[in-house]
């Protein structure tokens, strides 16, 4: 069974996207680095390319609070659309704060709690893709 309810999947909002000349991967780290500045932890970088349709990369954080989570996904969007002008073209989970997810389409990021990333392990579940760890220095 699911843990997600059915508003949690149903709340998905739509918002405009603009398409960048900017290639996934430099978009995924700089998502990490925007990430990183709320202090999120265990950010890693799954290449999904050879392995799935969905993305080119996921972009995998934890945070500590539902607070930080809506933080650092903030901080993605606005540090995302100042430097590409770019915007997702669906977010979903920001009003439960429990797992945020922002598809900017090639990337698509999952901001978690412990707690539920321990549970979807969606590292487990795409074990078959390059993993990149992310470190930069605070």
């Amino acid at each position: 069974m699911s843990k997600l309810s059915s508003e949690q999947t149903i709340a998905t909002q739509k918002q405009p996207h603009v398409q960048s000349a900017v290639s996934s991967k430099e978009l995924a780290w700089q998502i990490a680095i925007a990430a990183d500045d709320k202090k999120a932890e265990d950010i890693v970088l799954l290449k999904v390319t050879d392995v799935s349709y969905l993305a080119d990369y996921f972009v995998l954080i934890t945070g500590f609070s539902p607070t930080q989570l809506r933080a650092i996904a903030e901080s993605v969007e606005e540090q995302i659309e100042e430097k590409y002008n770019l915007s997702p073209v669906r977010v979903s989970g920001k009003k439960e704060g429990h797992w945020l997810v922002q598809d900017y389409e090639e990337v698509i990021v999952h901001t978690f709690l412990p707690e539920e990333r321990e549970y979807y392990n969606l590292e487990a579940f795409w074990g078959h893709a390059e993993r990149i760890e992310f470190s930069q220095h605070r």
